[in-house]
């Protein structure tokens, strides 16, 4: 697949299921991540890679850093089942006079997205979620995340259990201004 292919057919998937992706294709997801821009090489950023027992482990910790009614926690409780793995994107902020918090969020999106186009191009379908956990204090401390740092977002990964009809694409008209 060519690169301008990918990132023009390029979609989320939530459909997804076993095999997750290989040792090596993970360390090829990972290795995406590490090339996006960054400025002075900060790299602020951490991925906490959740798989098998992992995912009942995160379970737990969504259930019980939930202050959501007791109706709501069985589905909270399989969120981490929606896929065979998760990739937790993480800030690790660092203190520089040149690079604001700001940017370091967006590098640390960056490789969200890079990880997500890699699963793609890897022929693995991804989902990059966030909602009301990822800005959970107890499910930062239960990943080890400092209370300063944030999560960027679950990435899940897996195989897609049906393909999904291509969306159509999004006019960029009314998003766009030249100036000449």
């Amino acid at each position: 697949m060519k690169g301008i292919e990918l990132l023009l057919q390029r979609q989320s998937n939530p459909l997804l299921t076993s095999p997750m992706p290989t040792s090596e294709d993970v360390d090829k997801i990972l290795a995406a991540a590490m090339r996006v821009p960054d400025h002075a090489c900060l790299q602020p950023w951490h991925f906490t890679v959740v798989f098998n027992d992992g995912l009942q482990r995160l379970s737990d910790l969504f259930v019980a850093s939930s202050d959501m009614a007791k109706a709501n926690l069985d589905k909270i409780s399989k969120m981490p089942f929606r896929a065979p793995m998760i990739i937790v994107i993480s800030t690790k902020f660092v203190p520089h006079e040149k690079v604001p918090k700001q940017e370091q969020l967006i590098a640390a999106g960056c490789c969200a997205h890079a990880m997500q186009m890699a699963a793609f191009a890897l022929g693995y379908g991804a989902m990059w979620r966030t909602g009301d956990l990822a800005y959970n204090p107890a499910v930062k401390q239960g990943l080890n995340i400092e209370v300063q740092d944030e999560i960027v977002g679950f990435l899940y990964l897996g195989t897609e259990s049906r393909t999904l009809p291509l969306k159509p694409a999004k006019q960029v008209e009314s998003k766009v201004s030249f100036w000449q």
